[in-house]
């Protein structure tokens, strides 16, 4: 395990690369509503991260199970966990949810965020789903500060998210992210306080629960790439890139954007 901690100049780079995902996020919110496709979303995404000056880290992402990721970002509609690829058939319904995980490459430094969207009026109890996920993710991020260990936040993300009675996705987890999009260490959203790595200032980590609404049990569709509950019901996804830092750790990405079109929603 090789980990890198970042000097602030770093962090500063960083930042700016995850408030472009925060800004793309928000972009992304005006056209969340019925009728529209995920390949829309897609188109959109792309030409905004291009027009900023970045690259999507996403499209052409490698993976080990079969062809590259073919798109800019990650649309996950109601029972698909993560990893959902755009399509022109995939037409968002009334009630449905949809996780957009985006990824931003600029001046060398990687940005990662998700947020998962309500499309026109959605169940109560789906609300919750979004609102518990959400929490569980801050819940995390109290957790994620020098001295601490990443048992600590993944504690916090399960014992939050199963007081509900929600299922915490195991086979899928946050990580280390810097000039890579992918570095160690791993952070899972279950664990043991004061167990696994610890944390130091300058880590600088994606803290990202996965959440679903019945059994934490997933399924590979054959595209390799979606991830599905087994169940076929809903799953929420909410992601913050943070830096760890001695007493609170500081929030690199944002929902800024979107909180301020979408109200309170849930």
């Amino acid at each position: 395990m090789k980990i890198f901690l970042k000097t602030e100049d770093e962090i500063d780079l960083m930042r700016k690369a995850n408030r472009l995902v925060g800004a793309t996020l928000g972009e992304l919110a005006k056209h969340i509503k019925p009728g529209t496709t995920t390949l829309q979303l897609d188109k959109i995404a792309e030409e905004f991260i291009r027009d900023n000056g970045a690259i999507p880290t996403f499209k052409n992402f490698p993976n080990p199970y079969g062809p590259p990721f073919p798109a800019s970002i990650c649309t996950s509609v109601n029972e698909v966990v993560v990893h959902g690829i755009p399509d022109d058939k995939t037409v968002l319904k009334d009630g449905d949810i949809i996780s957009i995980d985006c990824g931003t490459y600029l001046d060398g430094f990687n940005g990662d965020s998700c947020y998962t969207f309500c499309v026109g009026e959605v169940k109560p109890e789906v609300r919750n789903l979004l609102k518990v996920t959400k929490e569980s993710l801050y819940k995390g991020i109290e957790n994620a500060v020098a001295g601490k260990h990443v048992g600590d936040i993944g504690n916090a993300v399960q014992e939050y998210s199963e007081s509900f009675g929600y299922g915490v996705v195991r086979e899928l987890t946050g990580h280390g992210i810097g000039k890579k999009m992918h570095e160690d260490p791993s952070i899972p959203n279950y664990g043991a306080r004061g167990r696994g790595v610890l944390l130091k200032e300058g880590m600088c980590i994606a803290i990202e629960p996965m959440i679903t609404m019945g059994d934490k049990s997933i399924g590979m569709m054959p595209d390799r790439w979606t991830i599905v509950t087994r169940d076929g019901k809903p799953a929420a996804h909410f992601e913050h890139t943070v830096a760890i830092r001695r007493g609170k750790a500081e929030i690199l990405s944002s929902f800024d954007e979107v909180e301020q079109l979408e109200g309170n929603l849930y």
